[in-house]
C-alpha cells in the first residue's frame, strides 16, 4: 500500500492542519445544541408531533452511531483528506436541504446528510492531526484545541440560533455550516496532505450492514414504540429486526478477519464498562438537551436566545472543568473521576424535578451547573480507561468503538425520554383539564388532538377564552413526563455510576504518551482528547486516530 510520510517538518503544516481539524470539527457538532433549542420553533413551523421531533435529532445522531466505524476505514484505505473533504460536502449539502425544508420529512432528509458528514468528520480530523504531529507531547496539545473546538460549537449552536430566530425563520439556522463547509473544502485542497493507514484494513461490509439496520431499527422501534405503542405490529417488527440484525452483526465481527468493531474488546471490564457508561451517559445528555429546549419553548414560553442562554450554562461549565480534570488524572484515578462525576450528574437531574412553570434563571442555573461540570469530569477519563484497558494494537478501534455506543446512547436519549414524557403527559394531561375547568365537550376535544397529534397540537387549536387555563394544563402536564423522564435518567446514570465502581480497576500504565495526553486534554469535554493516547505508538495501527 502507498503511504504518504508524515508531513513533520514544517510548523506552517501542522498549524493548517490543525486550523483544519477544528473547523472541521466545529462544522460536525454545531448542529446539535443549534437544532435542539429551535425544536419549539420548528415544531410550531411544520406543525411536527413529539414523535416527528425525536427523529429530527436521532435524523443526525443516527448516522454519526453506524457509519463513524466505517469512516474511520475508509480513510485508512483510500485517503483521510479525500473522506475529510466529503464530509464537509455532506455537512453543506445537508444544511442546504434542511434551509429549504417544507416539511418535517425533508428536514430529516437534510439533518441525516449531516449527520453522515460528522460520522466522516469525527475519525478524519483526528486522523489528519496524528498523520501531520508524530511527537505524543505537541500531538497533546493539537487534539486538546481539537476537543475546544467541539465543546465550542456545543456551547454557541444556543446562542447562534437564538440569534438568527430573533430575527428569521427557523431554516436559516443551517446556513452558517454552508459556506464555512465549502471554504474549508477549498482550503482543504490546498493546506492539508493526504495520508493513509501503513497497514492493511479492508471495509467489513457485513458488519457495516447489520449494525447499521441494528440502530436503526431499534430506534425507530422505540420512537414509534412511544408515539404508537409497543405491541403494534410495526414497532414489533421493528425490534425484532433489530434484535436479528444485531445477533447477525456479532457473527459477523466473529467471522472476519478485518472487523470494523473486534469483539474480544469486550473481554476487558474496563473497556465494557467505560463503553457502556459512555451510552448512558450520552442518552441523558442528548435526551435532557431535547427535553430542555420543548421546556424552555412549551412550558416556560421563552424564546430560543433565552433558552440558548441557560443551555449554554451546561456547556460552559464542561469546558471549565476540562482542563483540571486532565490535570487530575496524574493523581487521582480514572474510576473516581468517573464515578464522582456521574454522581454529580445524577444529582442535577434529580434536583431538576423541582422546576416548575415559573422557575427563574439563577434557580434554574444552580441545578444544570453540576450537570456540566459532572459531564465534564466524565467524558475525559472515560474513554482513557477504554484505551488504556485494550491491547496496544486495537486502542484505536477501542476509542472509535466507544464513541460509537456514545452516539447510540445520544440517538436513544430522544427517542427513549421523548416516548416517556409522550405516554406520562398525554396520560395525565385530561386530569389537568379538569382541573383547570376545561370539561364536556371542549376538554374532550383538546384531549383528543393531544392524543392524534402529540401536545404541541393544542397550541394550533382555536381554545378562545379558554386558552389560558388549556396552556397552563398543557405545562402541568408536560412537567409530569418530565419529572418522569429526569427520575429515569439520574437512575441511569446513578447505574453507570455503580458500574464503574464495580468494573473499573486502576489501569495499566502505558508509557509516557497516554499520560501526557490525559494531562493536555485542556477541552475535556464531549470529544475523546484522550484517544492522542492511542496514536502515540510506533507500530503504525494508532494511524487511524478514531475517536
Amino acid at each position: 500500500m502507498n503511504v504518504t510520510t508524515p508531513a513533520s517538518g514544517s510548523a506552517h503544516r501542522r498549524a493548517a492542519t490543525l486550523v483544519m481539524a477544528c473547523l472541521g470539527v466545529f462544522v460536525a457538532y454545531l448542529p446539535v445544541t443549534t437544532v435542539a433549542v429551535s425544536l419549539p420553533a420548528i415544531q410550531s413551523a411544520l406543525g411536527a408531533t413529539t414523535a416527528q421531533l425525536s427523529w429530527v435529532q436521532d435524523a443526525f445522531v443516527l448516522p454519526m452511531a453506524a457509519f463513524i466505524l466505517t469512516a474511520g476505514v475508509v480513510g485508512d484505505v483510500h485517503g483521510r483528506k479525500k473522506v475529510f473533504q466529503a464530509g464537509l460536502v455532506f455537512s453543506a449539502a445537508g444544511a442546504a436541504v434542511a434551509l429549504s425544508a417544507q416539511s418535517v420529512q425533508v428536514l430529516w432528509i437534510g439533518q441525516a446528510l449531516a449527520g453522515l458528514g460528522a460520522a466522516t468528520l469525527l475519525p478524519t480530523t483526528l486522523a489528519l492531526i496524528s498523520h501531520a504531529v508524530p511527537d505524543h507531547r505537541e500531538r497533546g496539545k493539537f487534539i486538546g484545541l481539537w476537543a475546544t473546538s467541539l465543546m465550542a460549537a456545543l456551547a454557541v449552536g444556543p446562542i447562534v440560533a437564538g440569534v438568527i430566530l430573533d430575527h428569521f425563520a427557523w431554516r436559516w439556522i443551517y446556513l452558517l455550516a454552508i459556506p464555512v463547509s465549502l471554504v474549508a473544502t477549498v482550503f482543504a485542497a490546498r493546506l492539508l496532505t493526504d495520508s493513509r493507514a501503513p497497514y492493511e484494513r479492508r471495509l467489513d461490509w457485513p458488519g457495516q450492514i447489520t449494525a447499521t439496520l441494528a440502530v436503526t431499527a431499534l430506534v425507530y422501534g422505540v420512537i414509534e414504540g412511544g408515539a404508537d405503542s409497543f405491541t403494534a405490529p410495526k414497532v414489533l417488527t421493528a425490534l425484532a429486526v433489530a434484535v436479528g440484525a444485531g445477533v447477525a452483526f456479532v457473527l459477523a465481527e466473529r467471522r472476519s478477519d478485518s472487523p470494523m468493531l473486534d469483539l474480544a474488546l469486550f473481554r476487558s471490564p474496563a473497556f465494557t464498562a467505560t463503553t457502556l457508561v459512555a451510552m448512558i451517559a450520552f442518552l441523558a445528555l442528548i435526551g435532557f438537551f431535547f427535553l430542555l429546549s420543548l421546556y424552555f419553548g412549551m412550558v416556560q414560553q421563552l424564546d430560543t436566545l433565552q433558552a440558548g442562554w441557560r443551555i449554554l450554562v451546561v456547556t460552559a461549565c464542561a469546558i471549565l472543568v476540562g482542563g483540571p480534570v486532565g490535570r487530575l488524572m496524574h493523581r487521582v484515578s480514572a474510576r473516581v473521576l468517573i464515578t464522582g462525576g456521574l454522581v454529580v450528574v445524577s444529582a442535577s437531574l434529580f434536583s431538576l424535578t423541582g422546576v416548575g412553570a415559573d422557575t427563574s434563571f439563577v434557580s434554574l442555573a444552580w441545578r444544570l451547573a453540576p450537570l456540566g461540570l459532572g459531564m465534564g469530569a466524565v467524558m475525559t477519563p472515560m474513554t482513557a480507561t477504554a484505551v488504556a484497558s485494550v491491547p496496544h494494537h486495537l486502542a484505536g478501534m477501542a476509542a472509535a468503538g466507544n464513541n460509537a455506543f456514545r452516539q447510540l446512547g445520544g440517538a436513544l436519549g430522544p427517542a427513549i425520554l421523548g416516548a416517556l414524557l409522550t405516554t406520562r403527559a398525554l396520560n395525565s394531561f385530561p386530569a389537568h383539564l379538569a382541573d383547570a375547568g376545561v370539561t364536556g365537550a371542549a376538554g374532550e376535544r383538546i384531549a383528543t388532538a393531544a392524543d392524534q397529534g402529540g401536545l404541541g397540537a393544542v397550541a394550533g387549536l382555536d381554545l378562545g377564552a379558554d386558552t389560558g387555563r388549556v396552556m397552563g394544563a398543557l405545562g402541568e402536564a408536560f412537567l409530569d413526563g418530565l419529572r418522569l423522564c429526569l427520575t429515569v435518567a439520574g437512575s441511569l446514570t446513578l447505574l453507570a455510576a455503580l458500574m464503574a465502581v464495580v468494573l473499573l480497576r486502576r489501569p495499566r500504565s502505558t508509557g509516557a504518551g497516554h499520560t501526557q495526553v490525559a494531562a493536555s486534554g485542556g477541552a475535556g469535554g464531549v470529544a475523546s482528547v484522550e484517544v492522542a493516547a492511542a496514536v502515540s505508538g510506533s507500530d503504525g495501527r494508532q494511524g487511524r486516530g478514531e475517536v
